[in-house]
C-alpha cells in the first residue's frame, strides 16, 4: 500500500483547492459582515441625529417621555434585524463550510474503500480477520459521522425555529410599555 508521488500530489492539490474554496467562502462572509455592519452605522447616525433634534424640540417632561417611549420600539425591532441578518450570515457560513466537509468526507471514503479494496486483493492468505476489521472500523467511522451531521442539522433547524419566534415576542414586550406610556397621557 504505497503512495506514489502523483497521488501525494494529486492529494496535495485537492486539499489546497479546498482550503482555497473555504477561505473565499470564509472572506465572503466577513464582507457581507463588514456590509451588514455599515449598513447599521449608517442608520443609527441617521437615527440618532434625528432622535436628537425632536429631543431638542422638546417643551416638557412629558413629551420628553413620549419621545423615549416612541424610539424604543423601532430600537428593538432593528436589534431583531440586525441579529435576524447576523444568523442568516453564521448560517449561510456554517451550510457552506458543512457542504465542504460532506463533499471531502465523502471523497476521503471513497479514497479509504478503494485503498482498502486493493489492498484486500493483494492481502496474504489468512488476513481475512483484519480486513473485516478495517472494514467495520471505516464503517463505523461513516456511521459516527452522519449521526453528528443529523445531530448538527437538528441543533439548527431548532436554532433557526427559535430565532424565527423571538422577534414576535420581542415586538410583544416592546409595545406594552408604549401603550402603557400612551394610556398615563
Amino acid at each position: 500500500m504505497n503512495l506514489t508521488p502523483e497521488q501525494i500530489t494529486a492529494a496535495q492539490k485537492a486539499n489546497l483547492e479546498t482550503l482555497s474554496g473555504l477561505t473565499n467562502q470564509a472572506l465572503k462572509s466577513i464582507e457581507k459582515l463588514v456590509e451588514l455592519n455599515m449598513q447599521i452605522a449608517k442608520q443609527s447616525l441617521g437615527d440618532s441625529m434625528s432622535s436628537a433634534k425632536k429631543a431638542l424640540e422638546v417643551k416638557d417632561i412629558q413629551q420628553l417621555l413620549a419621545h423615549q417611549a416612541e424610539a424604543v420600539q423601532p430600537m428593538a425591532e432593528k436589534i431583531m434585524a440586525y441579529s435576524r441578518h447576523l444568523y442568516e450570515l453564521a448560517h449561510e457560513t456554517q451550510a457552506s463550510f458543512t457542504k465542504s466537509a460532506e463533499q471531502e468526507f465523502q471523497a476521503g471514503q471513497k479514497k479509504m474503500n478503494a485503498l482498502v479494496e486493493d489492498w484486500t486483493k493483494n492481502a496474504p492468505a489468512g488476513s481475512d480477520a483484519a480486513v473485516t476489521a478495517i472494514k467495520q472500523a471505516i464503517a463505523s467511522a461513516t456511521n459516527v459521522f452522519e449521526t453528528s451531521q443529523k445531530a448538527v442539522k437538528h441543533a439548527v433547524e431548532i436554532a433557526q425555529t427559535n430565532l424565527s419566534n423571538t422577534p414576535s415576542a420581542a415586538q410583544k414586550t416592546t409595545k406594552k410599555p408604549a401603550s402603557k406610556t400612551a394610556k398615563k397621557k
